[in-house]
Order: structure tokens, then sequence, then C-alpha cells
């Protein structure tokens, strides 16, 4: 059986790697091979993503129809390869098959999840949020979800790309706020990133300030953009105030395409016998 997390004890378990000097990693995962291998390579927080579909069949991340639909189903597989990890759940909040958020969250709670992030998320996506907020569906329902999540006695995490929506997350009582640089560079079907690092470590910094000017007791992370690799995070965490990171491309799908064509290549190049 998987392990019960309640709020109060992830974010015990959370503030304890950041008082042993630790950064807190999330690792998005969406099989249990990576999950299992996520919890033994010391993840603090396991997360599933619909769009995680998309890069396990070599796309570049994508939403890939039914969100919810697809990440409820991969409930069963993770929850059992990461017994001892918390496992946070992207949840749509402008899902148009489940618009009663109240038994969108019954969904997952029973499925078993610890927590929640709104995602897919408009928050980056300025001229489709605009669309969206016109007809109800966009941003406040996410804010709507986040609030009710931690309400409901399970852990509230959202994204943010804007420091004034880190604001108004933290102050519908957000627990864990993710400064979202933009999709993730590198790999093969990797997203250009047109900026800088150091435009992107300012962007972050932004969405922390406002975070903490909100709530000095929530947890900020870093994701996306040009941070994708362990060598990033020392740029990223010289120049913000993350507390960690959470990948998702960089966990389980560059490491992937990396992994299997090196051992494809070592197994090609050992030599047969000369006859």
């Amino acid at each position: 059986m998987s392990t019960t997390f309640t709020p109060e004890e992830i974010l015990e378990r959370l503030r304890k790697t950041i008082a042993e000097g630790k950064p807190i990693l999330g690792a998005g995962c969406s099989a249990g091979i990576i999950a299992k291998c996520a919890e033994l390579g010391g993840a603090d927080l396991i997360l599933v993503y619909s769009t995680g579909v998309s890069r396990l069949k070599g796309l570049p991340t994508s939403r890939m129809g039914d969100n919810n639909g697809l990440t409820l189903e991969m409930a069963p597989e993770i929850l059992w390869a990461a017994k001892n990890t918390p496992v946070i759940a992207g949840c749509e909040a402008n899902d148009p098959f489940r618009m009663d958020h109240d038994r969108l969250l019954d969904l997952f709670i029973e499925a078993g999840f610890h927590g929640i992030i709104p995602f897919p998320t408009v928050t980056m996506y300025d001229d489709y949020r605009k669309l969206r907020d016109l007809v109800g569906m966009g941003f406040e329902r996410e804010v709507e979800l986040a609030r009710l999540a931690r309400e409901r006695g399970i852990l509230s995490v959202v994204y943010a790309h804007h420091a004034e929506d880190a604001a108004v997350m933290v102050e519908a009582g957000a627990h864990v706020v993710m400064a979202h640089a933009g999709p993730t560079r590198g790999g093969l079907v990797g997203y250009d990133y047109d900026g800088t690092m150091e435009a992107a470590a300012v962007q972050v910094q932004g969405v922390i300030e406002a975070s903490l000017a909100a709530n000095p007791e929530v947890i900020c992370l870093a994701h996306g953009g040009p941070f994708g690799t362990p060598e990033d995070m020392e740029y990223l965490y010289a120049h913000t105030d993350a507390a960690g990171f959470v990948g998702a491309s960089s966990i389980e799908r560059i490491p992937v395409e990396k992994a299997v064509r090196e051992v494809v290549e070592a197994f090609k190049n050992v030599p047969m016998k000369k006859v």
C-alpha cells in the first residue's frame, strides 16, 4: 500500500531538507520505473502530469486530450512505485468535463494523491489566458482550485510565471509556489528558449519575492526555461532564493534520451568473436 502524507508532514520534510542546506527536488514522473528511480535517487516530491504521456511517446511536451483523466489513470502505477514519497498530481482547473471543483478533488483524493497543482496552467500563456479569462475559464479557476485544495486538507502546490500571480496564489493558501520560467529547453524535442539565463533568474526571483511577501512561510521552487540540468542549478541557486527545483522534461525525458542512446551505442560497439 502507498503511504498517506498530510500537508503538515510533507512541509515538515521539505523544511528539514532546507534546514540541512540541501535543495528540494521535485521529479516529474509518468511511469512507474521513473518514479521508482526518482525515489531511490532522493526526490522529495513526485509530480504526475498529463503532459508526461507526450514525453514518454517521444514528443515535445504537449497536451494529450483529457488531462485529468490521464493523470488519474497514472495514479495506481506511480503510487505503487513510489510508496515513500509524496505524490502531487497535475489537476486541470478548467476541465470542461469536470467543472465542479469539489467533485474533481474528490477524484484525486480518492485516487490517493497527496496534493495537487493546477496544471495544465494558463499562467505563462498571456494571449491565451486573456481569452480564457474573458469566458471565466482562466487563471481565477486555478486560484479557486488551489484554495479549495488547502481547505480540503491536501498539499496545495501552484505554478506562477508572474509575480502578481504568485501573490494571489499565496493569499489563496498555496503551500508551495513553483516559479515557472517557461518550457524546458534541451534534449531531442526540447523547446528553443530565446531568453538568457540571467533574465530567467530575474523572473524567477521576482516570483519568489512576491510569494514570500505574501507569506514568509511559503516554500518557493523553480522550474523550466533554461534551467534543465544539474549544472544549471549552480547558477539558479547563486542568483535566486529558490529552495529547490522541479524537473519534468529534465527528469523523465532528457536523461532517458541520453541513457538509452548511450547504452545502445555501447551494445553495438562490443566486438564480435572473429571467425
